[in-house]
């Protein structure tokens, strides 16, 4: 189990990385939030869309004026999604994902920062993927 938590950290933080903006290019008002979408494994994929279509879930989230950085789907834990979120509309993200994404998805939330700037002058290769 710790071994499958640790490989767990590791996807979010290499995901966060390596997708994040530049820290002078991010507003110094905003935050990274990694929201980890767990799938609800009883129901099936057409059920859980039509859950989100239902509670509205493609029209509110992520909220107007938070950015997604990042949306990728984790085989067999569900969806990581990295937002930059000013620091003022960290309650209306909260609020999209209990109003919208409950019932279809089990969620956490981890505020996250990009290191990729730190590191990048110390690594050998220094190709970055950007998308």
């Amino acid at each position: 189990m710790f071994k499958l938590s640790m490989i767990f950290m590791l996807l979010i933080f290499s995901s966060t990385v390596l997708a994040a903006p530049e820290l002078d290019e991010q507003p110094s008002d905003s935050i990274l939030l990694t929201v980890v979408l767990k799938h609800n494994q009883s129901n099936n994929f057409e059920e859980f869309q039509k859950i989100l279509a239902d509670q509205g879930f493609f029209e509110k989230f992520p909220p107007k004026g938070v950015s997604v950085v990042s949306w990728y789907v984790m085989m067999g834990i569900g969806q990581v999604v990295t937002l930059e979120v000013p620091a003022h509309k960290l309650r209306e993200v909260n609020l999209a994902v209990e109003k919208t994404a409950w019932k279809a998805f089990t969620v956490e939330f981890y505020p996250t920062y990009n290191l990729y700037p730190v590191f990048k002058d110390r690594l050998s290769n220094k190709a970055k993927v950007s998308y």
